[in-house]
C-alpha cells in the first residue's frame, strides 16, 4: 500500500515518517500538493466524476498525511486548500483534517478560538487600518504594555517584532507584515526568556519541552535550546494544551505555551503542521512512530 505525504521539503521529518509508515508495510510517498491536479473532467473519458490526480498514484488513495502546505499568492494557496478539501469530500482521510489546518495556519482565527472556548492566551488585536492600530498602540502604551507584531501565517518565529510605542509601524505590504497587523501583548518571564512546546496527539500530551532562547523568541529555528520537561510534575500544562487542542478540534498539533512572570500560563499558538525534531531530541517516546501510529487509526487500517 501507498500513502501520500504531501510535503515541499520532506527533510529530517520527511524521513522519519517514511521509516514509521515502512515499519507497517506502507510505502509513503512524498508529493508536492503544486503538482496535484483538480480533475473535473473525471477520471475516465466522458466520466461526471470529479477527482484530484496525485503524482505516482492511479487511484485515490484511502488517507493522505499532509506535512506541509507552501506559501504562495492567494491564488495558489486556496488552490492548495481545495485539493484537500475535494479529496476530503471524495471521502480521503486528511491527517490533519483540512479544516483543522485552515483555522490553525491563521493566527488571529486560532486566537478567537482559545479565546471563546475559554482558553488563556494573550491579548490580541488584528486589524488592517494603519489608522486603527496606531490607536491600539497609544492605548497599549498608556497602560503600559509591549506589543509584538506577527505574520498572520508564518511559523518558526519568523517576522515576529517588538514593537515599541515610539518606532515606526511598518507599512502594510511589508514582508511578514502583509496587509494584516496581527498583535499580542507581550508575556515577560522570569528568568531567562522560555516557552514550552507541548506535543498533543488524539487527545493525549505525548510529550513536552521548554525552549530557552538566546533572545526574546525562543523558537528552536531562531536558535532556543531544548529541556527536558517533568510533565508529572506540572499539570497545568497538560491541561491547557489538551484545553487548547480541543478548542480547534485537531488530530495532533505542537502547543505553544508560556509562563509569565506572575505565574500565569498563556497559549501563544497551536501549529497543525509542527515540526518535531527539537523536541524528539529530548523526548522519551518515538514521536513519528506514534503520529503513524494514530494515522493509521484514524483511516481504519490495520497496523502490523
Amino acid at each position: 500500500m501507498k500513502i501520500p505525504i504531501f510535503t515541499d521539503d520532506p527533510g529530517w521529518h520527511g524521513a522519519r515518517l517514511k521509516e514509521a509508515f515502512a515499519n507497517h508495510g506502507i510505502d509513503a510517498v512524498f508529493v508536492s500538493l503544486q503538482d496535484c491536479i483538480i480533475n473535473l473532467y473525471g477520471s475516465k473519458p466522458n466520466s461526471a466524476s470529479p477527482t484530484i490526480q496525485i503524482p505516482h498514484f492511479d487511484t485515490l488513495p484511502p488517507a493522505v498525511f499532509v506535512r506541509g502546505i507552501s506559501g504562495g499568492t492567494m491564488q495558489q494557496v486556496t488552490t492548495r486548500l481545495n485539493v484537500l478539501h475535494i479529496l476530503s469530500m471524495l471521502n480521503v482521510k486528511i491527517y490533519n483534517d483540512v479544516k483543522a489546518i485552515e483555522r490553525t495556519v491563521d493566527k488571529a482565527m486560532t486566537s478567537f478560538l482559545l479565546q471563546k472556548n475559554g482558553v488563556s492566551t494573550p491579548a490580541t488585536w488584528v486589524s488592517e487600518s494603519r489608522t486603527q492600530v496606531e490607536q491600539l498602540r497609544q492605548i497599549a502604551k498608556q497602560q503600559n504594555q509591549t506589543l509584538v507584531l506577527k505574520p498572520l501565517f508564518g511559523s518558526q518565529g519568523l517576522g515576529v517584532r517588538k514593537l515599541l510605542a515610539d518606532q515606526v509601524l511598518p507599512v502594510p505590504m511589508q514582508q511578514f507584515v502583509d496587509g494584516v497587523y496581527y498583535f499580542q501583548q507581550l508575556i515577560e518571564t522570569a528568568n531567562a526568556p522560555h516557552d514550552y512546546r507541548v506535543f498533543v496527539i488524539a487527545g493525549k500530551v505525548v510529550a513536552a519541552m521548554k525552549r530557552v532562547g538566546s533572545s526574546w523568541v525562543n523558537n528552536v529555528a531562531a536558535g532556543g535550546r531544548c529541556e527536558s520537561v517533568n510533565l508529572d510534575a506540572n499539570q497545568t500544562l497538560i491541561s491547557l494544551a489538551l484545553q487548547a487542542a480541543a478548542a480547534v478540534d485537531i488530530n495532533y498539533c505542537g502547543v505553544d505555551i508560556i509562563q509569565a512572570n506572575t505565574g500565569e500560563y498563556f497559549v501563544l499558538e497551536v501549529n497543525s503542521i509542527p515540526a518535531w525534531k527539537g523536541l524528539q531530541s529530548v523526548a522519551q517516546v518515538d514521536i513519528s512512530a506514534l503520529l503513524v501510529n494514530d494515522f493509521l487509526k484514524n483511516v481504519r487500517l490495520d497496523i502490523q
